[in-house]
Formats: structure tokens, sequence, C-alpha cells
């Protein structure tokens, strides 16, 4: 099975995250950017879902630190700002793809497979 990291400091949005990806894949929590990349450089992670405005370190300085020691990690971006310029700048940083909140299951199971090449 597939392992996740979630990176996500809200408890409501990680239980939603989780609920959405049980029943398809083993997941872990990074409650913000720094223990996102701490956990990346000792575990194997298949792909992270990066939340972008989280305390500590936000989501886009992770996915830049990630990449330079994992380049083929795919990590996609979570945030509730959709405009394209948070869209461009997740991309810019290193994200593979990019999700809007409020989550849609169906959406967010589909990008990972995708993503994954499932």
């Amino acid at each position: 099975m597939k392992r996740i990291l979630i990176a996500e400091d809200n408890d409501s949005n990680y239980i939603l995250m989780t609920y959405i990806l049980k029943k398809y894949y083993q997941f872990d929590r990074a409650r913000n950017g720094q223990e996102a990349v701490e956990k990346t450089k000792s575990e194997p992670y298949d792909l992270i879902l990066m939340d972008i405005k989280m305390p500590v370190m936000d989501g886009l300085e992770a996915t830049k630190k990630i990449k330079e020691s994992h380049p083929d990690l795919p990590i996609i971006a979570l945030t509730a700002n959709a405009f394209d310029s948070d869209r461009q700048m997740a991309f810019d940083a290193g994200c593979d793809e990019f999700l809007s909140k409020p989550i849609s299951s169906e959406v967010c199971l589909k990008t990972i497979a995708k993503v994954l090449g499932e």
C-alpha cells in the first residue's frame, strides 16, 4: 500500500483527509512544514499532500527543501487560496499538482492516482 505524508496543521482538515484516504493508502501526519521536511529524511513516502499555510515553515518553503533531496517525490499543494497566483507559486516551489480547499474526495483521489501513475 502506498504511503502518503499529510502535512496539515488544522485538525479538521487532517481528519477529512484521513477519511478520504483510509481505504486506499497508509498515511502519516506532519503538523508543519519543518516536521514534513524532517519526516521525509527518515521515512519513505510515495506522495506528500502539502498544506501551504502552516506554522513554523510554510508549505512552499517545505516543498523547496524536500525537492532538493527528493526531486522525484510528488507533492500536491492543498490550499484555501485558489487564485492563479497561489497556484503558480505552488508550481514554482516544486509542487506537482494543486488542490483547492474544501477538498472533494473524488477530485482528491483522482489527482493522487494521476500523480502516482495508478
